[in-house]
């Protein structure tokens, strides 16, 4: 169930959305100040190319905390939002309720990525 979960995931635009991750960490990685978020980006892509089967593990120090609170601020709020309003719709529909699911474990490690790791 995983690989057809995943398989119809990336024909309906995980593709697209993990690539964009990947290139928005490229981009991010140019400058030194910026890679911190280029590897969350990354981390993004990751989860977002496969999210069925994963799961996302929470931790980190004090320094993740910190950098968590800048994501939000600047970034990670309407990242976390977008993937709110996909995952509300995706559950409208019976077959849909699975891709929401998936859409709101993203949009958690999207409001506060640092200090997470996916397994």
């Amino acid at each position: 169930m995983r690989f057809i979960g995943n398989l119809i995931w990336l024909v309906l635009g995980g593709l697209e959305i993990a690539f964009a991750w990947f290139v928005v960490g490229l981009v991010l990685c140019v400058t030194i100040v910026g890679i911190p978020l280029g590897v969350q980006s990354f981390k993004m892509a990751q989860l977002t190319l496969t999210p069925f089967g994963k799961h996302v593990v929470y931790g980190g120090s004090v320094g993740s905390l910190l950098l968590n609170i800048v994501w939000v601020v600047l970034v990670g709020w309407w990242m976390a939002l977008g993937y709110l309003i996909a995952g509300v719709l995706n559950c409208i529909t019976v077959i849909g309720v699975p891709f929401g699911i998936q859409s709101f474990k993203m949009c958690k490690l999207a409001l506060w990525p640092f200090g997470t790791t996916i397994d």
